[in-house]
């Protein structure tokens, strides 16, 4: 019974995922400050060892871990702004996301937080709070000009922090009067629907490409 078990832990094909979630996971409960090698594979239930295995050093589990949950959310508004067919539907999307898609638990809040605090202390974590607000743009400027998509990218971010630490029983309303105002004059385009789970931006390019990739366009 014993050899079966190790046998099982060796073989793992699940193990390097299942420390990225853990990872996320501790950083929601503890922060990034409270992060350790032991506490990380204590709760994925991995063997110590398989922590420097799989990772060369905890900023590259960090590293992966943070691509992973802003890509999580990068891909739920390309795919709502995808979808969308109409300038209504446009606002729609917009409102959902500002709603439920960006902070729309705890642990999304926490987790953007802490993500902010440790790409404005370190400037190597910098391009990925860089590429996920490139990637929110793109998603409007499906519809929009950039002038435009930066300003619903503020948008959405602001009224989501705001919503995240002062809730009200009508924000949906205060939400849709605000993306009303900032399009009420704006001229939308490209209404055509792309195929589920398509993709115009960079879901494939590596988070950290996509910077260098930006400077050179």
């Amino acid at each position: 019974m014993e050899l079966k078990t190790t046998t099982s832990r060796r073989v793992d094909p699940g193990r390097r995922d299942r420390i990225i979630e853990a990872t996320l996971d501790l950083i929601a409960a503890e922060g990034v400050a409270g992060t350790s090698h032991r506490k990380i594979a204590a709760l994925a239930d991995v063997p110590l060892g398989s922590m420097t295995y799989h990772f060369a050093s905890m900023d590259a589990l960090l590293h992966e871990a943070f691509t992973r949950f802003a890509t999580r959310i990068s891909d739920r508004f390309e795919q709502r702004m995808n979808q969308a067919s109409s300038i209504e539907a446009v606002k729609d999307a917009i409102v959902e996301m500002i709603l439920e898609d960006t902070y729309g638990d705890r642990d999304s809040l926490v987790l953007t937080l802490e993500l902010y605090t440790l790409s404005a202390r370190r400037k190597e974590f910098r391009h990925l709070t860089h590429d996920w607000m490139m990637r929110s743009r793109r998603a409007f400027g499906r519809h929009f000009d950039p002038d435009v998509a930066r300003q619903l990218d503020a948008l959405v971010e602001g009224l989501s922090i705001h919503r995240a630490f002062e809730p009200h029983e009508d924000d949906r309303k205060l939400v849709s009067s605000a993306v009303d105002k900032l399009l009420k004059e704006t001229v939308a385009h490209n209404m055509t629907p792309l195929p589920e789970n398509a993709s115009l931006y960079f879901s494939d390019v590596p988070q950290g490409l996509q910077a260098e990739k930006d400077r050179q366009a």
